[in-house]
């Protein structure tokens, strides 16, 4: 393995639209999700483990899952877990990664991944990555894996590439927000948009130096703890100066802003397991096309539904289209999957 291979996991979202099962205390990204045995950090550790050593991969992560990081992925040292003291979007915890590996390792290219995604062919996601990092060995550029779409989703942002560029790799033309309907049909029929999922690819002298250009003030309350970054003084700065970091996400902060950005269109397939309905497309199907995880189930009339329990529940239905019936601890989910977009906002009903 190439020991200039670095991956920064990111595992600090809550994942609310999971709710019940992804809860604060323990989100989506530390449970089993798709009944496979593993959870999802665990399966995106193990798919980055075949091509990144495994001391070299990272895991950014808010400071109270700690110990959810350590019990999953027993092969990482406490040193690989980076603790961020509040949640400030993707920018400032990117900048402070990518500082630690530069001062480790300044030839370092590195991959910089969510923890909570499926992605099923693992030889294909790895060999994009290889192509990725071939290409940032060699250029100063800003690269993403691009998803191919596989209908006019309102709930991605978009990667509008150079139509004209006949290159394997291509340049980025500009980031779109999460459009509507029309608009995504639009985008899907010019044939030259792709999700983004939040994969990205750089050198970490290539993101440094947009981080120079493009946030100064970041860039600068970094530097001031550098020497103390990979020593024992490193937490001490992190949770005295963190926290005054802008609240930004990488595409606002560097992506958008820098012209060297270059777009791979990812041959894997992928899903962003943002809601039950996304996770409900990718587990198999019974006859009537229900969905069921960890549950034992008796079904009359009940017809496209995902259903899951805990310890293998036995869970009795009858006369039920399209819901998604989850029983976690002690709440019972009753919800139709045509509404999932509502339950961020009832899971703060019920736990505020």
């Amino acid at each position: 393995m190439n020991k200039n291979y670095y991956a920064i996991l990111m595992a600090g979202g809550v994942g609310s639209r999971f709710w019940p099962v992804s809860t604060t205390e323990f989100p989506k990204q530390f449970h089993d999700m798709l009944g496979s045995g593993e959870t999802l950090i665990q399966k995106t550790f193990s798919r980055l483990s075949k091509i990144i050593p495994n001391k070299n991969i990272y895991i950014l992560t808010n400071e109270q899952y700690n110990e959810l990081v350590l019990q999953q992925l027993p092969m990482v040292k406490q040193e690989q877990v980076l603790l961020e003291p509040a949640m400030r979007n993707t920018a400032p915890c990117i900048l402070y990664a990518s500082l630690k590996i530069q001062k480790m390792n300044p030839q370092a290219l590195m991959v910089v991944a969510p923890s909570d995604h499926w992605i099923e062919d693992e030889t294909a996601f790895a060999n994009n990555l290889q192509q990725c990092f071939d290409y940032c060995e060699m250029e100063n550029a800003l690269v993403t894996l691009g998803i191919q779409p596989t209908f006019p989703n309102t709930g991605f942002g978009y990667i509008e590439f150079n139509k004209a560029d006949t290159n394997a790799i291509k340049k980025v033309n500009q980031f779109r927000e999460k459009p509507d309907y029309e608009t995504a049909k639009s985008f899907l029929k010019s044939g030259n948009f792709l999700w983004n999922g939040g994969i990205f690819i750089w050198s970490v002298q290539s993101i440094i130096e947009a981080f120079s250009a493009f946030q100064p003030q970041m860039h600068q309350l970094f530097m001031n703890g550098y020497p103390q970054l990979n020593t024992s003084g490193e937490q001490i700065f992190i949770n005295s100066n963190y926290a005054n970091a802008e609240n930004v996400s990488i595409d606002y902060a560097i992506l958008e802003n820098a012209t060297n950005v270059f777009v791979l269109p990812a041959t894997f397939d992928w899903n962003d397991l943002g809601t039950w309905g996304s996770l409900y497309d990718k587990l198999d199907k019974d006859e009537q096309n229900n969905a069921v995880v960890n549950s034992k189930v008796i079904l009359e009339n009940a017809t496209n539904n995902i259903i899951r329990a805990h310890d293998k529940k036995l869970i009795v239905i009858d006369g039920l289209d399209n819901f998604i019936v989850v029983d976690e601890g002690n709440v019972l989910l009753i919800y139709p999957k045509d509404k999932e977009q509502d339950i961020k906002s009832i899971m703060k009903k019920a736990t505020g």
